[in-house]
């Protein structure tokens, strides 16, 4: 058991590590330089630092410290220990990555800023929620608000970042503004994708009278495994059977054309899944 726990927990301390790196990056390398704004703990250190001249590393140290203790006292010990890592190294990167001679310089269009930053930023975050930690800082008040009042977490931080936005609307002008929107749509969407990178699947659902030689075809040419759902025909009331299976993108293509040489009538609907756990997949397979 040890065996497998053990490479595991080093594979998401690495990704962590990697996806406040990159978050890091974009902050340093194209939202500070051409002075876009953003959501996050990164949004309230920009204000802070253009009203108080807070540097942004030490505002991002204080209030990721503040919001660990906060999340560590409500969530629990484990909350706690999955987002420690982010809490500190985080303004860490900051810190180590602005001292880099002219990583400031890649460019000054604030629109590729944006999109590059958004790009960046989604999937640094998508990362280190994937790893099955917190990225810290202000996406752990709307994970209490979730705990306690019901709310999605999506919903929280979406309400957040819109009330940041709007502490920088003071002193940024409107093509700000509109960056700023953007940027944060761009990243949330990235987010998404790397969340469930590499684990959509395609599933199918395939209706015909050869229901017996499709399943067996996807047993033992596919490798695959399928379930038998009973059915009946809306317009016949025929008794069938209809086979159920999830396999890969790439295998899609080698399935249909099984099918079509079984039964060139069979009724087929082919669904995409965000993910699938279990034998097979996230579980080695069994062969009796």
């Amino acid at each position: 058991m040890s065996k497998f726990h053990i490479p595991q927990r080093l594979r998401n301390l690495l990704m962590v590590l990697a996806g406040n790196a990159i978050y890091a990056t974009a902050v340093v390398m194209f939202i500070l330089p051409c002075g876009l704004i953003s959501g996050g703990t990164t949004g309230l250190a920009l204000i802070g630092q253009h009203w108080f001249n807070i540097p942004i590393s030490n505002f991002v140290m204080v209030s990721n410290v503040i919001m660990f203790i906060l999340g560590a006292v409500i969530m629990g010990r484990w909350f706690a220990l999955n987002t420690a890592i982010s809490t500190f190294c985080y303004p860490i990167f900051l810190e180590l990555l602005g001292r880099i001679p002219g990583i400031d310089t890649m460019t000054r269009d604030p629109m590729l800023a944006t999109v590059f930053a958004g790009v960046l930023i989604g999937a640094g975050i998508g990362l280190v929620i994937a790893a099955g930690a917190s990225s810290g800082g202000m996406d752990i008040p709307p994970i209490i608000a979730n705990k306690f009042l019901g709310i999605p977490v999506s919903v929280g931080m979406y309400t957040l970042d819109f009330f940041i936005l709007i502490g920088q609307m003071f002193f940024a002008n409107k093509e700000q503004i509109l960056y700023g929107l953007l940027l944060v749509l761009l990243y949330t969407t990235v987010l998404d994708k790397v969340v469930v990178r590499g684990q959509s699947r395609i599933q199918v659902k395939i209706l015909s009278e050869k229901s017996e030689e499709i399943r067996n075809a996807i047993l033992h040419v596919m490798d695959r495994g399928c379930t038998m759902l009973h059915a009946q025909t809306g317009y016949a009331r025929n008794e069938w059977d209809m086979v159920l299976t999830v396999i890969t993108n790439r295998e899609l293509s080698k399935l249909n054309h099984l099918v079509q040489q079984i039964d060139p009538q069979a009724f087929i609907i082919i669904d995409s899944v965000s993910k699938v756990q279990g034998r097979g997949f996230t579980l080695h397979k069994l062969y009796k």
